[in-house]
């Protein structure tokens, strides 16, 4: 992928990946989207690629190397070019990045798409089942204690870099810096827990115990406006107390798709992974 090119990315996104966020104009998803997707160019220039057909981009793969773990930042494919081997060479060019840079972890979030699934499973990728939390929070139900969390901004990325470590098995390096430029909160209590939030949709979670993760969810919860929808994604089987939190919140649950992983990696809990970041 080259300089420029992010918005031919988008546009692609947008017509087999992205879905429009009720929350935001359409003018402020295109501009925090190109944010999003020029990030990992800058930093993993031999994991972005992208395939053209007829002079326009109609696939790409973002693997992002963050420490000793390889990430999939962003994989999406036109659809009249899918089952055609463009997306199996693209996810092989990312891969390969991960395999120089010397990364003996590896994490994908998956979409729902049985192609996609069996390509990671034939990757050599374990599918662990996950589910989505989505509706308009009953914020009444929320527990006590949630002022002893705090909106702390650039203050937190230290926090959330050393959980990252302890949690999934490497730090975030520059990514959060992405989300907060792009209107993103960081939410953290003492060191124990962080969350990364914007109007309602839950972004990164981490803690270093349940009931630290439960407050911090609940507080990222509460930043969606008023009537609004929050969503929380990819919550796993080791997450039951993020469930319980959807449920008091009264969230519906539906599946999703699969958190697929190989390699050493930390214990991944509690932990709600970034869809851009892993």
């Amino acid at each position: 992928m080259r300089e420029g090119e992010a918005p031919d990315v988008y546009d692609l996104c947008l017509r087999v990946l992205f879905e429009d966020d009720p929350n935001v104009s359409a003018e402020v998803q295109r501009a925090r989207s190109l944010a999003r997707i020029d990030h990992p160019r800058l930093t993993d220039p031999g994991g972005t690629w992208i395939a053209e057909h007829e002079g326009v981009v109609a696939g790409v793969a973002m693997g992002i190397v963050r420490e000793r773990l390889w990430g999939f930042s962003l994989f999406a494919v036109d659809e009249h070019l899918q089952g055609r081997g463009v997306g199996r060479e693209l996810l092989e060019r990312s891969l390969e990045h991960g395999e120089v840079s010397g990364c003996d972890g590896w994490i994908i979030l998956s979409s729902e798409k049985p192609a996609a699934m069996r390509r990671y499973g034939n990757a050599g990728f374990d599918l662990r089942p996950t589910i989505a939390a989505m509706g308009v929070p009953d914020l009444r139900r929320a527990p006590d204690g949630l002022d002893a969390v705090q909106d702390a901004g650039a203050a937190a990325i230290p926090v959330a870099h050393a959980l990252g470590r302890q949690v999934r098995g490497a730090g975030y390096g520059k990514d959060l810096e992405v989300f907060l430029a792009t209107g993103s909160r960081l939410l953290v209590l003492e060191d124990r827990a962080v969350a990364c939030a914007r109007e309602g949709n839950v972004q990164l979670l981490l803690a270093r115990d349940e009931e630290a993760a439960s407050l911090v969810l609940w507080a990222a919860l509460t930043t969606a406006p008023p009537g609004s929808t929050a969503l929380v994604l990819f919550i796993d089987a080791a997450q039951q107390w993020a469930i319980r939190v959807a449920l008091d919140a009264r969230l519906a649950l539906t599946p999703d798709g699969p958190l697929c992983v190989k390699g050493k990696l930390g214990p991944l809990a509690p932990f709600l992974p970034s869809g851009a970041w892993l």
